[in-house]
């Protein structure tokens, strides 16, 4: 309960200035809510429109056939994969906190980079490219990828994924 009760008529009508502010408001929310739905339709920036359902033991299979069919060398203790001028597809999995394998790619040429986790959610986060993407186990995303850059690039989790997500990363090396 109040010290002292309100005036009877304690609200004031809007003024001109207020009116205008609270029309902008309601504009602005009307077209986002109609501008979302388009962006999502027709916007360049969804996630993949392919992902594959698998299992996270599919994947990592598949993972290390790829890595023992393609090694040529390691760094760091991890094996360096460089695929043949025909091959399309390249495979990376966040497991064991560290993204795996290390990818040796060509500059301009378009590849199919197949995402997936092995144990936990994890977060692909190519620096400095800003690209960024969610790593589900039971998923295998699918992102076109055309490096244009020559260099080597690190790729850290941004999602945190338990103790050892300080010490995550991986890497793709440009030539």
């Amino acid at each position: 309960m109040s010290i002292h009760a309100p005036e009877k008529h304690w609200w004031k009508p809007m003024d001109k200035e207020e009116l205008i502010w609270l029309s902008i408001a309601f504009i602005w929310c009307q077209f986002i809510t109609f501008i979302m739905p388009y962006a999502h339709v027709y916007g360049d920036h969804n996630p993949p429109g392919e992902t594959i359902k698998t299992t996270p033991e599919e994947f990592g299979d598949l993972v290390d056939k790829f890595i023992e069919a393609n090694t040529v060398g390691e760094k760091n203790g991890m094996p360096v994969v460089e695929v043949g001028a025909d091959v399309k597809d390249v495979y990376m999995i966040g497991r064991n906190y560290q993204w795996e394998p290390v990818l040796k790619l060509q500059k301009g040429k378009e590849y199919r980079l197949h995402l997936s986790s092995a144990d936990w959610q994890h977060g692909f986060s190519l620096m400095p490219m800003n690209l960024n993407m969610m790593a589900l186990p039971g998923y295998d995303y699918v992102l076109k990828i055309t490096p244009n850059t020559t260099g080597e690039h690190v790729v850290i989790c941004n999602e945190f994924c338990g103790a050892g997500h300080h010490v995550m990363s991986g890497m793709i090396i440009v030539n």
